[in-house]
């Protein structure tokens, strides 16, 4: 039986796999042993890359919308129909009316982070929108204001560090986020076994905090007001000791000046911890000899998400742990995401503006909350036509409902994908690439936030066929297309770009990439070492990654300081006590919409459930299994109860992903475990300021039985 090495790319941690094929379908998927990274670790989503590959709803061919239905067309038709649509509404309209979303798989896609992005960076267009503004665009702004670059991300040197601060996160079950780390479990017993420990910090109970030494609940949305506070306990206890981390550091008395207000006694009451107990995680972590404070997606989805980020990292400077072993570290990728990124056009900040909000760029695209609103609102520059890749912001982006009928309302929508899907159900032609098994991989955005260095290149486990083109092919001849046109004179020098640029490839781009790259490394060095190459513990980078003015980490940047007078008179507000606050969660076999319709992945018990305190739950009157309708300003929404003391009291749960009930799509193991979309109550009104992030989380929201519901009407 053939086996083929591949990277599973369900999630972040990239683990290395084989994949056993017989006559050419996929029969099993198992861990690879021999890979440096993972170890021979997988979880239970590994089924997933076998299941999406065979899955008989996955697009083979490309579709177009005649009507209400769709039908199946030749490559030539639907590139040349994609094209002529897209042509028609720059010329009448300019080339801001053409907008680019992309989803969450373009970051484990190495088609899509080259040979992609240079295409749509090239279309000229200011409506550039991704997930990126969904789960990570704090820390990307955090780190453009203390160290320069938006990439240039801190992650926990989780296997030396003594001290693990998790605040808002869940490797458990995530495997790691902005943190590639296989084996998450394995990772956290090895830091208990030589007597570290482990603190969480989050609104639930989770997996990871079920198995920490310490567990603080906190009110959502205060992780930055309680960070502020740990710090100022550092100050003032004169226990912020840099050492020799503090000849790169600037502004330490600013910083000092800034949390002068935030003791842990003025934010006791608005984070819903006790002041003695911010006192003892603020001694604990100043008094390890190797800690790392780790901030994530529960931080990025709150109001003051960049403050948190900031707040983090400045704990881990002043107190010696940033840049050092067991600490919070940068990764030294072979192949440099931050060189890759400054040729893409995807770094900087605030050179442009959306242009009915006024919100700010970030990386060279625009936040996601303001795609509706761009393309309803008349007037110059108004989104009339959409490609999306590998995204569905019907489900993912908030108020979803909003978003679902401003795509109705497009005049040319142009999709890049293997669904027809919640999203993809509003395009005028769906273009599908081949499954994840059907191309290269090499980690290119997920190496650099590596705990350990390594790098590898897997080829194809399995071929493509005849008829089926790569995401990046389609998006190349579509660009062509979109620059030469594509009528019988044109065919021949487009057919000749094509080949030229498809044999400089992907696998092209990341060889030059790797040649520049510190370790001098080669596609075809890569090639001797088929299982991956290990390249070290993490190191000490400062002062030379710096691209700040002064080349030193900047710890009271004055955009973060003058968010700060919001900050505190959010902790002064008093909360309706008839609401709750409604917070995210994600499971170990699931990542995201387009995992749903795996059929092996969503056995079991229903996940897409609203998670309540026993208390509230009898407060509301509700029962296990009992039918709830959660309001909030955008709207309302229908989820099965499940009562739980994982919960903090006032404070209630719902996945995210779900709300596959809608028609006209074609994943029938999604719509038979359909849910509730919690996007179709979250406020796209409601961001992260100094980032645009979508504040998902600490959303304000009344909760009562449907059957009360029901009877007063």
């Amino acid at each position: 039986m053939p086996r083929h090495l591949a990277t599973c790319t369900l999630c972040e941690a990239a683990c290395g796999i084989v994949v056993e094929e017989e006559d050419g379908k996929v029969v099993g998927v198992r861990g690879d042993p021999h890979d440096p990274a993972s170890r021979g670790y997988v979880c239970p989503k590994v089924v997933g890359m076998q299941d999406l590959h065979e899955d008989p709803d996955r697009l083979r061919a490309p579709l177009i919308r005649r009507g209400a239905s769709f039908t199946e067309t030749t490559w030539e038709e639907a590139l040349s129909f994609a094209a002529e649509g897209l042509r028609r509404v720059r010329a009448q309209h300019g080339r801001d009316a053409v907008a680019v979303y992309q989803g969450n798989p373009t970051a484990h896609n190495l088609g899509l982070l080259t040979v992609g992005q240079a295409v749509i960076r090239t279309l000229g267009t200011r409506n550039l929108y991704s997930a990126s503004t969904l789960d990570q665009a704090p820390h990307m702004r955090a780190a453009h204001e203390m160290f320069g670059h938006v990439f240039y991300i801190p992650v926990p040197d989780i296997d030396r560090t003594e001290h693990l601060l998790i605040v808002g996160a869940n490797p458990l079950v995530s495997n790691g986020s902005i943190m590639t780390a296989p084996d998450m479990k394995r990772r956290l017993s090895e830091l208990r076994a030589r007597g570290g420990r482990v603190v969480v910090i989050d609104p639930r109970r989770t997996e990871t905090a079920a198995v920490a030494d310490e567990h603080v609940f906190v009110r959502p949305g205060a992780d930055a007001a309680l960070l502020l506070a740990m710090i100022h306990v550092l100050f003032a206890e004169q226990r912020a000791r840099p050492g020799l981390l503090g000849r790169h550091l600037a502004q330490i008395d600013e910083l000092r000046e800034a949390v002068r207000d935030f003791s842990p006694r003025a934010v006791a009451r608005a984070t819903g911890v006790e002041a003695s107990r911010i006192v003892s995680l603020a001694r604990a972590f100043a008094a390890a000899d190797r800690a790392a404070c780790y901030v994530r997606v529960g931080t990025c989805h709150q109001r003051h998400a960049t403050l948190v980020s900031w707040a983090a990292w400045a704990l881990n400077a002043i107190t010696g742990n940033l840049d050092r072993e067991g600490g919070s570290m940068w990764s030294t990728p072979a192949a440099d995401l931050v060189w890759i990124a400054d040729r893409v056009g995807a770094s900087g900040y605030g050179r442009f503006k959306s242009r009915v909000r006024g919100l700010p760029e970030l990386g060279g695209e625009l936040p996601i909350a303001c795609l509706a609103e761009e393309i309803e609102t008349p007037g110059a520059g108004q989104i009339r036509a959409l490609i999306t890749s590998a995204g569905n912001p019907v489900l993912s982006a908030p108020n979803g409902r909003r978003v679902e009928a401003a795509l109705a309302s497009l005049e040319h929508m142009v999709s890049v994908d293997g669904y027809l899907n919640e999203t993809t159900r509003h395009a005028h032609v769906i273009l599908p690439p081949v499954s994840p098994l059907q191309r290269g991989h090499y980690d290119v955005l997920l190496a650099a936030f590596g705990v350990r260095n390594h790098a590898k290149y897997v080829p194809a486990a399995l071929p493509k066929g005849a008829h089926e083109r790569h995401d990046w092919e389609i998006l190349l001849d579509l660009g062509l297309r979109l620059r030469l046109g594509d009528g019988a004179l044109s065919r021949a020098p487009l057919a000749a770009l094509r080949a030229g640029l498809g044999r400089l490839g992907p696998e092209g781009m990341l060889d030059v990439a790797l040649r520049t790259g510190p370790y001098g490394l080669s596609l075809k060095k890569l090639a001797e070492t088929p299982h991956g190459l290990d390249l070290g513990a993490l190191k000490p980078r400062l002062p030379a990654i710096l691209r700040t003015r002064d080349r030193k980490v900047h710890l009271a940047p004055k955009a973060f300081l003058a968010e700060l007078p919001e900050l505190r008179a959010s902790l002064e507000r008093a909360d309706d006590p008839g609401e709750l606050s409604l917070i995210g969660r994600r499971h170990l076999r699931s990542n995201n919409s387009w995992m749903h319709n795996c059929e092996r992945l969503m056995k079991g018990r229903a996940r897409c459930t609203l998670l309540l305190h026993p208390k509230d739950a009898a407060r509301l009157g509700l029962a296990d299994g009992d039918l709830a309708i959660v309001t909030s300003a955008a709207g309302s929404a229908t989820f099965p109860v499940e009562i739980t003391d994982e919960m903090m009291p006032g404070v209630a749960s719902a996945p995210h992903g779900f709300g596959h009930h809608r028609e006209g799509t074609r994943m029938h193991v999604a719509e038979a475990h359909a849910g509730t979309s919690v996007n179709d109550v979250t406020d796209d009104a409601l961001i992260d300021r100094l980032s645009g992030n979508a504040a998902f989380s600490s959303l304000r929201v009344r909760i009562e039985a449907a059957r009360k519901a029901a009877a007063a009407e």
